[in-house]
């Protein structure tokens, strides 16, 4: 067995540290039930928690499979160091004050590298972090009181915050934990490497990660492609937006593509679904450990009420599922059912009729459920257990479990708030193969979210790279045009002048109408820089001579546009190259209109983009107006894509906007790029 292998399914564990905390790992280790031996280390003490003491590291009877370091961050180097040198299986290091801490320690850093030299090739968990807790075989390096109890199969979780694991151990909601994972620093194992090590347990059926920041995206890929291949979904909760994206102002791009954006487009580049929050997390992760990613989006629901059944389908509008009508069989075999008085639809109000009669119920939702649904949901809020019995509500259960032997559809329990969801209840009804999803919002973003990973394949090809690079030099409008037509990008006819006569010039030469830019600001609109359809060679004269600028660039007017759009690209260290199409022209900001992928794309993933935006009718021809030319907008997109991959190691940023679409082309009327140096 390899060292992490031994960390985590250890048959020893040591303890180095006698204070409360080293206490707390080994009180966690009794109430987890394990059975291996348990050696504590701690120089003056004799005994730590009711378990004989050994002095130091190397007095221990043999190499531990798993060791939790709890003293401080200096003794922990030292302890890491004579750790390796026995061949221990692994560390999970609880201090602080490395690389967390540079600000408050200037040595935070250099701390951290001595830690690495130290651990060598054994596997380090941390530092600054409360550990692992193994719910399989009953392992716990976890220095404080948890929630979690042994399961036979269930969900890994690894959260970048300890104090977020702890409380998700405290989930009342039936959902079983196989694993609780925290990496802290990620100094040498990150969440993507220690996931891989979960997933591979045939015991785990869904991965469930929260991310502070993604850390190593080759790594992520990585286990993007191995639970792709185990078919073990991974959901993702991303907080703590980065500013990686936010420091550049000088085009639209980066405040429309920043850090967040580029999560979300890694995410769905990569397979992985994410989520709103931590209960969404949670109902999420119970979805796929019980049934797995879903067919589809068409749901069917069933309620006792109509105010129930009004609810979800009122909050289904924001979520990405849907109700699809019943059938003329579905309404015939309701209607023998339910009798004359129930309006049928769906969602389905049964009413009362047929409350706590299981035959009745079981004969009422089968008669709902089609094979065009991928999961049926039964709204059910169980009353307070300890003021009001339950057997009707349990009758509903029986009558669930009986619909999904009957027709092979997965089913659902829907409670409208947590509380009307009982543990007990929730609990019996994983077992039996039941969902028991906890508040209706929760409950649909969960359905949508295991929809929308069972429609998506796995990873794609591989990222460019994107390492930090700071910006140099910024290429002009000419000159970014210019250097875009080069690999293929449509540009208007143009000519740089410099002063009012030489435009003129410009302008005759090309033929009226034009356009007139002045140069030396990249918002030109903003700062009065340009004038569109000057219709002879007096009005160029005098919108030049209003323009605050000596040089100008002179175009021809490209018309019959019916949309405008936004490409840019922007260079994001923490996700990879963002490309960002949406609505352009003046109005980018305001209408925010876009979708952000991630580089390299396919002109089958264009496509699907524009279809997502807002103004896609706009591209289709709105209103009698002729359509976009979609070819030549898709390969817009692909030009300035050639581009980026021909340059990768320089580009910072890079805009058209607004790309000009209209029947028969689409044309680049403005564009910046912005370079760093690779050196």
């Amino acid at each position: 067995m390899g060292r992490f292998a031994r960390l985590l399914h250890p048959k020893s564990l040591a303890v180095v540290g006698g204070g409360p905390w080293g206490e707390a790992v080994i009180q966690s280790c009794r109430a987890t039930g394990f059975t291996g031996e348990v050696w504590p280390v701690h120089p003056n003490r004799a005994e730590v928690a009711g378990l004989a003491a050994v002095a130091h590291v190397d007095a221990l009877p043999e190499a531990p499979d798993a060791v939790f370091v709890g003293v401080n961050r200096v003794a922990t180097i030292e302890v890491v160091r004579a750790l390796n040198g026995i061949g221990a299986g692994g560390a999970v290091c609880f201090a602080s004050g490395f690389l967390e801490a540079v600000a408050e320690n200037g040595d935070g850093a250099e701390m951290q590298s001595a830690l690495l030299e130290a651990a060598g090739e054994m596997p380090l968990i941390g530092p600054n972090c409360y550990g692992l807790i193994n719910l399989l075989d009953g392992a716990a390096l976890w220095p404080d009181q948890h929630g979690a109890a042994r399961v036979e199969r269930g969900v890994a979780i690894i959260t970048q915050s300890s104090n977020i694991a702890l409380n998700l151990t405290m989930q009342r909601r039936g959902l079983p934990i196989a694993y609780v994972g925290t990496v802290g620093n990620q100094a040498q194992t990150g969440f993507a490497a220690l996931g891989r090590a979960m997933i591979e347990d045939p015991r785990v059926s869904a991965l469930g990660l929260h991310i502070e920041g993604v850390g190593d995206l080759h790594r992520l890929e990585e286990l993007a492609r191995a639970a792709h291949a185990l078919a073990k979904p991974i959901v993702a909760l991303k907080v703590g937006a980065s500013d990686h994206a936010q420091n550049a102002t000088i085009s639209h791009t980066a405040s429309l593509a920043g850090s967040d954006a580029g999560a979300s487009a890694l995410f769905e580049r990569l397979g992985i679904g994410r989520v709103s929050g931590l209960t969404a997390f949670l109902e999420t992760l119970k979805l796929l450990h019980v049934v797995g990613p879903l067919a589809s989006n068409r749901i069917a629901s069933l309620s006792c009420s109509g105010g129930e059944a009004a609810l979800i389908a009122d909050r289904a509008l924001y979520h990405d599922v849907s109700f699809p009508p019943l059938d003329a069989t579905q309404k015939a075999q309701l209607r023998d059912a339910l009798g004359p008085k129930v309006a049928l639809a769906n969602p389905l109000d049964y009413h009362t009729y047929i409350w706590g009669d299981r035959s009745a119920l079981t004969r009422t939702f089968t008669a709902l459920m089609h094979s065009a649904f991928s999961i049926g949901c039964i709204v059910l809020d169980y009353p307070r257990g300890d003021r009001a019995a339950a057997p009707a509500w349990d009758a509903v259960v029986d009558a669930a479990i009986d619909t999904m032997a009957a027709t092979g559809t997965p089913m659902a329990l829907v409670s409208s708030i947590q509380e009307t969801m009982p543990e007990d209840v929730a609990r019996d009804a994983v077992a039996r193969g039941l969902v028991p999803l906890a508040g209706i919002d929760d409950a649909l973003e969960a359905v949508a979210l295991a929809a929308k990973l069972g429609r998506r394949g796995g990873p794609t090809e591989p990222l460019l790279p994107a390492g930090p690079l700071e910006a140099g030099r910024t290429l002009g409008e000419a000159e970014a045009k210019a250097t875009l037509a080069a690999h293929g990008l449509d540009v208007p006819q143009a000519r740089r002048a410099e002063g009012p006569s030489a435009a003129v010039a410009a302008a005759n030469a090309i033929g009226f109408p034009v356009v007139l830019k002045g140069e030396g600001a990249a918002h030109k609109t903003e700062a009065g820089l340009v004038a569109l359809g000057l219709a002879d060679p007096d009005a160029v004269h005098r919108a030049a001579e209003a323009m605050p600028a000596t040089m100008f660039l002179v175009e021809e007017l490209v018309g019959g546009g019916g949309a405008e759009l936004i490409v840019g690209v922007l260079r994001d260290p923490a996700h990879g190259f963002v490309l960002t199409i949406g609505a352009g022209g003046v109005l980018t900001e305001i209408l925010r209109d876009t979708v952000s992928l991630l580089a390299p794309v396919g002109e089958a993933e264009i496509h699907a983009a524009l279809d997502r935006l807002r103004i896609a009718p706009l591209l289709l021809g709105y209103r009698g107006a002729p359509p976009a030319n979609r070819k030549a907008i898709v390969s817009a997109v692909m030009a300035v894509q050639d581009y980026l991959i021909a340059n990768v190691a320089e580009v910072v940023e890079l805009e058209v906007n607004p790309l000009i679409c209209t029947p028969t082309r689409a044309v680049a009327a403005d564009a910046l790029i912005r370079l760093g140096d690779p050196a």
